[in-house]
């Protein structure tokens, strides 16, 4: 760059330097700032003009972190000397870990977009992160790299309140993904009303409603393909649609589809065994959150109640069969009962 830049630059140059080399544990003398400008942009700062621009960058509003000392001069007058200069950066360095500890293990990003993800989230810290968080390799690539695109389609979808269309994706036994046909043999198109996006269970979901129909319904993105956003139709009103009069609750319609089944939710009463399991109690709160009621509750039992999409809870008691009892209703405990029947007969059957 050489020494005829515009003085302008050097609170610019001043501030990458502080981003790259400094955090809390790693604290500049106005000498090492000077040497860092000089080896990463040939340019030559002065002590004044280096303090100068520090402070300036204070009073901007930047949150750069500095020891004041006094000395006494031979003349008897007072001296400031600022030392260990160095910046708090806007994400900590564990607000980062968990962050990019997020994505690595991502079952919904691909990884060509994951790795770049990644990349830019340890742009926001020094350079003594950077060296210490290191890339994995091996990870096998997600298959199907639309996601981003949805999600962006979908997001504009929502904010300007259009309906949008796509295609479906189904995985087969040759392992690959095959768009679902519909009854003509051509790729059968869907048209929502998409309301939220949301990711639970390590994937992400449109929640959405058809123009037809009395419930909502949950799309997997990471199946969903050729999408597009339908400009000249808006969404269906969501207090069409039963159950939904003042708007979604977000909360609480997550906390009743733990699976993201689409369909109505209903009222489920389960009595829970302590003997069997310890830890059933944390079991219920991780899946149910605010949305569960206990009553009748001793030293070996306790019965819990529950708002649930009632396709999702089929499952969830058979993952906690040996723990849980369903009560109520009568139709989901019939349900249960053949399947664990159908179970029985299975492992009783010599192979």
């Amino acid at each position: 760059m050489g020494t005829d830049h515009p003085k302008k630059m050097n609170v610019l140059m001043i501030l990458e330097i502080l981003k790259l080399y400094s955090d809390a544990e790693h604290r500049l003398s106005q000498q090492q700032l000077a040497e860092l400008i000089h080896q990463s942009y040939q340019v030559k700062v002065d002590r004044h003009a280096l303090k100068r621009n520090l402070l300036n960058l204070i009073n901007f509003g930047y949150d750069i972190e500095y020891t004041e000392t006094v000395r006494r001069k031979k003349n008897g007058e007072d001296e400031f000397l600022y030392s260990n200069w160095y910046i708090n950066h806007e994400i900590t360095d564990a607000e980062l870990h968990m962050l990019i500890d997020s994505m690595l293990f991502s079952k919904y990003i691909p990884f060509g977009q994951n790795i770049e993800l990644v990349k830019k989230l340890k742009g926001l810290s020094s350079k003594y992160f950077r060296s210490k968080r290191k890339l994995p390799v091996g990870r096998l690539e997600n298959q199907h790299k639309q996601l981003l695109l949805t999600i962006e389609v979908l997001n504009e979808a929502i904010a300007k309140g259009d309906k949008v269309t796509f295609q479906f994706i189904e995985y087969e036994v040759d392992n690959k993904h095959h768009v679902v046909l519909g009854k003509d043999g051509a790729p059968r198109i869907y048209k929502v009303s998409p309301y939220e996006i949301v990711v639970t269970n390590g994937r992400y979901y449109l929640i959405c409603a058809h123009d037809k129909g009395d419930s909502l319904y949950n799309y997997r993105l990471d199946y969903v393909c050729a999408i597009e956003r339908v400009e000249d139709e808006k969404i269906r009103p969501l207090n069409e649609i039963s159950g939904y009069k003042y708007g979604l609750d977000l909360s609480k319609y997550m906390e009743e589809h733990i699976y993201m089944y689409g369909g109505k939710s209903v009222r489920v009463k389960f009595r829970a065994d302590l003997r069997a399991n310890r830890n059933i109690i944390g079991h219920i709160m991780d899946w149910f959150g605010t949305n569960v009621q206990f009553s009748e509750i001793s030293e070996d039992a306790v019965t819990a109640t529950v708002t649930v999409n009632e396709m999702a809870m089929f499952y969830w008691a058979l993952q906690y069969g040996t723990s849980v009892e369903i009560v109520a209703p009568v139709s989901l405990r019939e349900r249960l009962r053949e399947a664990a029947n159908a179970i029985s007969e299975k492992y009783n059957r010599k192979l």
